[in-house]
């Protein structure tokens, strides 16, 4: 699968958070970073180009005033034209996926009803959502990314895991291709195909119970 992560920040030299996913996703072949705002005026054919080799499109940012910066509004506004994503007949971007990585310096918690922002992230995101109805692509759930100044080593760990799982897993919440997603990383290395082994097994046997209960309560229903 081949992801095109489109990031719009006007300062990505100073941005932590930015400068440790565009590492995290150094090793990863199949990923194409493309930072809008180094590449104005923009190239609108060999945008378009690059939209349509991809497989998925993520589209990264920091919350500024609950919105992306104006790279990425400028970029859909010149770029997703007419008879390109869309036409007469329907969306012209189906098979493809669009994810959303979007970071913030205010806690999760702040971004929902009752919160101190007082409306969720998926409000200020829904615009979002209907690109995607429109052109035909298929919405992921957003990685949201919160306070990454305030996270420690622990955290940087689990967020390098999820973003590198969100870029090149087909259906990055699915518990049983983020296990293989380990599975595959640990035999990579020699040194840990056991371990690789042992959770490929655990994972069987998690599949195993599950068909279990769902037999168990397929059986209560009769």
């Amino acid at each position: 699968m081949k992801t095109l992560v489109v990031v719009s920040h006007p300062n990505i030299e100073k941005s932590d958070t930015q400068q440790f996913l565009k590492a995290s996703a150094v090793s990863l072949s199949q990923v194409v970073w493309h930072h809008l705002d180094a590449n104005l005026p923009f190239d609108v054919a060999a945008e378009q180009q690059m939209i349509q080799a991809a497989d998925r499109i993520v589209f990264q940012f920091p919350l500024y005033w609950y919105m992306a910066p104006a790279s990425l509004h400028q970029w859909l506004t010149e770029v997703w034209v007419k008879q390109f994503v869309y036409d007469a007949h329907g969306g012209l971007l189906k098979g493809k996926s669009l994810g959303l990585v979007v970071s913030f310096s205010q806690p999760e918690s702040a971004y929902q009803l009752g919160g101190q922002v007082g409306f969720s992230l998926s409000q200020f995101l829904a615009p979002y959502a209907a690109l995607a109805e429109k052109t035909g692509l298929q919405l992921l759930t957003p990685l949201a990314i919160a306070r990454f100044a305030n996270q420690n080593d622990s955290d940087h760990q689990q967020l390098l895991i999820r973003y590198q799982q969100y870029l090149t897993l087909q259906h990055p919440d699915n518990f049983e291709a983020q296990a293989q997603w380990f599975i595959n990383r640990l035999q990579e290395d020699p040194k840990t195909t056991m371990l690789a082994d042992q959770l490929a097994s655990q994972t069987d046997e998690i599949d195993r119970l599950r068909l279990t209960l769902h037999e168990l309560k397929a059986g209560e229903s009769e």
